[in-house]
C-alpha cells in the first residue's frame, strides 16, 4: 500500500470512510476495563517512553504530538519523546534503531514491514494487553487483520487505507470525456488530454517509491478471477501473478501510460510530486488513498474535482484491499506497560475519530459508522465499491512474507530501468516474478 508524506496536512474537513461495509463489521463481547498497566508505569514512579513514528509529514506529526501531550496530561507520571523521521528515511532509521536495540518502546510498524519485524523478533505480541481493553471489541476486523502474523497482534492501526480514483472533473466536462471505468479507459483518457505545450497530462505517475502499487494494481486487475485471493502475489494455479499473459498486458499499457499520458520527470515521483501534480493542475487522475482529501480540499475549488471506483480490468473486475499501519510495543522495552497506556490512549474511539477527521484515514473501530462524516461526499466512492462485492472483489496482501517490505525498492528499480528503456517488459516481469518466488520458498522454509 501507498502512504502520506509532506502533502498530507491536517484539515477540519479531511477524513476517510472508505469501504466501510469492507473494514466495519461489528464484533460483539466485553473486556475488562483493565488497562494493563503496572503500579510502577502509571504509578507514583517516572518512566520516560520513546516512540518513533514512520508516515511523517509537519502535519501529521504536530497532530500526533497533540494528542500526546493530552495523554500526558492525564497521565504526568509517564513523559514521552516523540522521534520523527523524514518520511522518505523513517522506515530505514527504524529498522536500524530495532536491529541495533536501541531505546525505544513504541514503534510504528506497517502492514509493509511487520511481518518482517515479528520475523526478527522485534515487536512484542499485543494479547496480554487487548484481553483486558474495553474497545478491543469495538476494533473492525480489517483493523485487527492487519496489525496480525498468524494468530498473534502485534500493531494497533491508527487508520486504514484503501484506494480510489481521483478525477479533473472540469476537465472531463470540458473535453467530453466521459469517467474513466476501465484502465482503457483511463490510458485512452489521459493521451487525449495530454497537451505538452501547456504542461498538460492526463495520469499522475509515480515512479520512484511507492511505485510498485499502480502496476501491481492493474496486473491484479488484468488476471482478474485467476488471482488466489487468499495469497495474492499468486495465481490459482500456484504460479504468481507476473508469471500470465494478463500481466504482460497489464504492464504494456502501463508503459504506454507513462509514454503517452504521463509527465516525463514522473519517472522518479513519489507520493509528494505526483498529488502536487494534481492538485496544481497539471495532471487530470490520480489513484490514490482517502487521506489526500484533505490537500485536494484545502488546495482546489470545489467542483473541479470528484472521486468514482477503481478501474476494472478486461474481465470486469478489480482487486482491492485495506492496508495500515500502526503502534507496536518492542519485545525489548523496558516499559511495555506504559507504552500500552499509550497506545491504548491513542487507539480510543475518541482520539481515533478525532485522526481520521484530521488526518483522512479510515477510523478503526465500528462506532464510527454511525458518524455522517463518513456518509458523503468523496467517501461515498468508496461506500459503493464495497457494497458490489462482485465487481471489487477483496484481496489478502502479503503482509505475513518477510521479504514484502524488500519489494517495493526492487519493483521500482527495476520498474524505472523499463521506463527509461533499459529493460524489456518481459525482462522486468521475470524480476518480479522471481522475487515472489523465492519470497514464497523463504516463507515456507520459515514453517519447517
Amino acid at each position: 500500500m501507498v502512504f502520506p508524506t509532506v502533502l498530507k496536512a491536517v484539515s477540519k474537513w479531511a477524513v476517510s470512510s472508505v469501504a466501510l461495509a469492507l473494514v466495519l463489521s461489528a464484533c460483539g463481547g466485553n473486556a475488562n476495563k483493565d488497562s494493563g498497566a503496572s503500579p510502577s508505569d502509571s504509578g507514583g514512579e517516572k518512566v520516560k517512553l520513546r516512540m518513533i513514528e514512520s508516515l511523517t509529514s509537519d502535519a501529521r506529526t504536530t497532530m500526533l504530538q497533540s494528542m500526546i501531550d493530552a495523554f500526558e496530561k492525564k497521565n504526568p507520571n509517564i513523559q514521552v519523546e516523540l522521534i520523527s523521521p523524514p518520511f522518505d528515511q523513517a522506515d530505514n532509521k527504524i529498522r536500524t534503531m530495532l536491529s541495533a536495540k536501541e531505546d525505544i518502546d513504541i514503534v510504528e510498524a506497517r502492514d509493509l514491514n511487520v511481518a518482517e519485524f515479528v520475523n526478527n523478533g522485534y515487536l512484542a505480541p499485543l494479547s496480554p494487553y487487548t484481553k483486558n481493553w474495553s474497545e478491543y471489541s469495538t476494533l473492525t476486523p480489517a483493523a485487527i487483520d492487519v496489525g496480525k502474523i498468524g494468530d498473534e497482534l502485534y500493531f494497533i492501526s491508527n487508520g486504514l487505507y484503501q484506494r480510489q480514483l481521483f478525477y479533473r472533473a472540469d476537465w472531463l466536462k470540458e473535453a467530453g470525456i466521459a469517467v474513466p471505468k476501465t484502465y482503457e479507459d483511463l490510458l485512452n483518457a489521459s493521451i487525449k488530454l495530454t497537451d505538452k505545450s501547456k504542461n498538460r497530462y492526463g495520469f499522475s505517475f509515480r515512479g520512484g517509491p511507492g511505485a510498485n502499487s499502480v502496476p501491481d494494481t492493474m496486473i491484479l486487475a488484468y488476471n482478474g478471477a485467476d488471482v488466489n485471493t487468499k495469497d495474492a502475489m499468486f495465481l490459482n494455479n500456484g504460479k504468481s501473478i507476473y508469471s500470465s499473459d494478463a500481466a504482460k498486458k497489464a504492464l504494456e499499457l502501463y508503459l504506454k501510460l507513462f509514454k503517452e499520458g504521463s509527465p516525463p520527470d514522473s519517472v522518479g515521483w513519489g507520493f509528494s510530486e505526483q498529488v502536487k501534480a494534481f492538485t496544481s493542475g497539471v495532471t487530470a487522475f490520480l489513484l490514490q488513498d482517502p487521506d489526500v482529501i484533505n490537500s485536494l480540499k484545502e488546495s482546489m475549488e470545489d467542483g473541479t474535482w470528484a472521486t468514482a471506483p477503481m478501474p476494472v480490468g478486461p474481465g470486469g473486475v478489480a482487486l482491492i484491499n485495506s492496508g495500515g499501519a500502526g503502534w507496536g510495543i518492542t519485545s525489548f522495552s523496558a516499559h511495555k506497560d506504559a507504552a500500552w497506556k499509550l497506545i491504548e490512549f491513542l487507539s480510543s474511539n475518541e482520539q481515533n475519530l478525532t485522526w481520521s477527521k484530521g488526518y483522512g484515514t479510515i477510523p478503526i473501530h465500528t462506532t464510527a459508522t454511525s458518524d455522517e462524516y463518513f456518509q458523503s461526499g468523496p467517501y461515498k466512492t468508496l461506500l459503493d465499491m464495497t457494497a458490489d462485492s462482485k465487481t471489487f472483489v477483496s484481496y489478502k496482501a502479503p503482509f505475513n512474507y518477510p521479504a514484502n517490505s524488500k519489494f517495493g525498492t526492487v519493483s521500482m528499480e527495476s520498474g524505472q530501468k523499463m521506463l527509461l528503456g533499459k529493460a524489456t517488459v518481459e525482462e522486468t516481469l521475470a524480476v518480479w516474478d522471481k522475487f515472489w518466488v523465492d519470497a514464497k520458498a523463504e516463507l515456507e522454509a520459515t514453517k519447517k
